[in-house]
């Protein structure tokens, strides 16, 4: 199963970014083959708008199931459920370690936006 992690960084000690549209960068983690795969997001990075959208689309297109990040928008957050793609917020300085309480079932599934848009 891959989970997405916002992020700026590259690897596992990357901080992971509060923001999900609007983030750097999307690290995908491969649970099954422990697999890292980066995904730039500078395009939306400073897009006036559509920037949770369409990061939603990238991700769908990844084949991840999971998203961890500390917040999700409205837009985005519907798009990701109608891809059948759980979101997860989670407040842990890095990947890895957002990564292990993801594993560890410390994390809730997200029902909903927890931000408004353009956050």
């Amino acid at each position: 199963m891959k989970i997405v992690f916002s992020t700026s960084g590259n690897d596992l000690n990357a901080p992971l970014d509060s923001r999900f549209g609007r983030a750097a960068k999307f690290l995908i983690y491969d649970l099954d083959e422990k697999k890292i795969e980066i995904i730039d997001n500078q395009q939306n990075l400073n897009a006036a708008q559509g920037a949770g959208i369409q990061s939603a689309e990238t991700i769908a297109r990844s084949g991840a199931k999971v998203l961890v990040s500390g917040h999700c928008g409205p837009n985005a957050f519907r798009v990701l459920a109608a891809a059948g793609i759980k979101v997860y917020s989670c407040d842990a300085a890095t990947v890895a370690d957002a990564l292990e309480q993801f594993k560890a079932g410390k994390l809730k599934e997200a029902v909903g936006a927890d931000v408004q848009g353009h956050w």
